[in-house]
This record gives C-alpha cells, structure tokens and sequence, in this order.
C-alpha cells in the first residue's frame, strides 16, 4: 500500500516558508494577474492565486479584460506592468480567447517578472542548469521527492507528456537531479513497456483511467500531474488511484496532491523576483 504525498499540507509549509522570507523586504512582493474573458475555470485559478497571495502577505493586483479585447491592448497592458515598480510578477491566465497570440503574449512579459517560466530566456536559464525562476508544476513535483526522501540520481524516471509546460521541463529538472529520463507521447508505440520500467512515474497527458495497475512497477513512485473529470464529473487525474495505490511506494492523490504545489511554488517565485528586484 503506498503512502500518500499529502500536496495540501506540503504547500502550506512552503508558503509559510515564503511569508517568513518576505518579512525584511522594504515593501510587499505584488503579482499581476490577467483574466481576459469570463472562463469559469480561469476565474476559480485567478481567485485560488489571490488567496494564495494574501496568505503570504503578498500584493496582489487583477486585471479582467473583456474577451473581445485585442492583442495590441493586451501587449500594452503588459508593458505598462513590466514597468511597474511595484509589480514583481506578471501571470497571463491560460487560455485565451482564440483570436490572441498565446507565445506572442507570453513572451512580451519581461523575464524578470516572468514568475510562471514560459519565457525562452527562463526557458533556457533552466535547461543550461543555470535557473532564476523554474516551471511551477514541475518545481512542485520536485518539491515532494524531496521533502518525502524519494532519491531520484540514478532512477529511471518515466514522464508521461512533452508539454511545454509541464512534460519538458520535467523531464530537465529530473534530469538535473541525476535522474535517468524517458519521455513517453502520444506516438510513443507500448506506453506499458516504458511505465514498467519507472522508478519514478510522473503521469501529465489528461486522459481518465490512463495509467493502470497493470502498467506500474511494484514499489514506483507514481506523481499524477492531470486534472480530469470522469464520467460522473469527479475530479481524477491520469493514474487508476485505488489499484496503483495497492502496488505503488508513494502516489500523489486527485485533487490535493500536485494542484496545491503549482500555486506554491508560483508563490516562491514571486518571492524570489522581488527579492531580485530590491536587491537581495
């Protein structure tokens, strides 16, 4: 029977840790959100962010654009905030409204205030193993190896999706650590062939029911980065959590295992832009 990585409790500690490292700043670390349209899931994301935020002790200032609103307007409104001296971080909630340029915008946000890791210059900071802020998802992930003892240098450690956002740079930070990487994707032929090898099994594609009992080594570790709703509309990740749970080590359960570490982790690199950004 595997133990349960407890996400919810793990980021408590790390956003307290982030509320005590911003105790001697001249002044509150802020970050800008900005919601352009009314997607009810991006506004529950906006809104979790904001407790996050006020949990800390950290600024936090909303921008809800209308959806019709154009790119020109939206690379303004960026720019204004890359010079606000009072704003460390800038998010753009994801997805826009399908007339806006996602990279086009996403890489308008200057990368010192990029707190969500998207810019290429981030992007490459992390990959050379030289990184200021790193991807939020995959930084929680590495938070909990690390706090529950799980070693990862010379594990073989199977990643399940080669997102920009979560798959890839995943992959780097375990390869950092000294891990032994395998990325696995929708062309990959016997995905079961490569999950029976992992060691350390991270799971980010968004499909229901995907990785099965049949398909875990005994003794994996097994991280579930999705976020799906089954047929009943219950929120579920990848991972068949009741039958790897009877052969996994650990396993990070759907919802409150890797959730609560993205937003986290958003807010330790929030903390380190505006300690950067007061000289510290």
């Amino acid at each position: 029977m595997a133990k349960i990585i407890d996400g919810k409790a793990l980021a408590a500690q790390v956003k307290a840790r982030c509320a005590a490292g911003a105790v001697g700043l001249a002044r509150r670390p802020g970050l800008a959100v900005i919601l352009v349209g009314d997607d009810p899931a991006s506004r529950v994301y906006v809104s979790g962010k904001e407790r996050d935020c006020a949990e800390c002790g950290f600024l936090s200032f909303e921008h809800k654009l209308p959806t019709d609103t154009t790119e020109q307007e939206l690379l303004g409104l960026i720019d204004r905030l890359n010079g606000d001296g009072a704003v460390d971080g800038i998010l753009v909630q994801l997805p826009l409204p399908a007339h806006l340029n996602e990279e086009k915008v996403l890489n308008a946000i200057a990368p010192d205030k990029d707190v969500d890791c998207f810019h290429p210059v981030n992007v490459g900071r992390m990959v050379t193993g030289q990184p200021v802020f790193l991807p939020c998802t995959p930084a929680g992930v590495m938070e909990m190896l690390r706090s529950y003892e799980i070693p990862v240098a010379g594990r073989h450690c199977v990643v399940l999706g080669r997102s920009n956002i979560v798959g890839k740079p995943m992959a780097t930070l375990l390869l950092a650590q000294s891990g032994t990487v395998t990325i696995c994707h929708s062309k990959t032929p016997d995905l079961a062939a490569f999950t029976r090898q992992a060691d350390i099994l991270v799971s980010a594609v968004g499909r229901t029911g995907l990785v099965r009992a049949d398909m875990v080594k005994e003794g994996a570790v097994v991280i579930d980065v999705a976020m799906n709703r089954n047929a009943e509309g219950k929120l579920c990740g990848d991972v068949d959590f009741a039958a790897v749970e009877q052969k996994a080590s650990y396993i990070t359960p759907v919802p409150g295992g890797v959730g609560p570490m993205t937003r986290a982790m958003l807010m330790e690199n929030l903390l380190t832009a505006a300690k950067h950004h007061q000289g510290q």
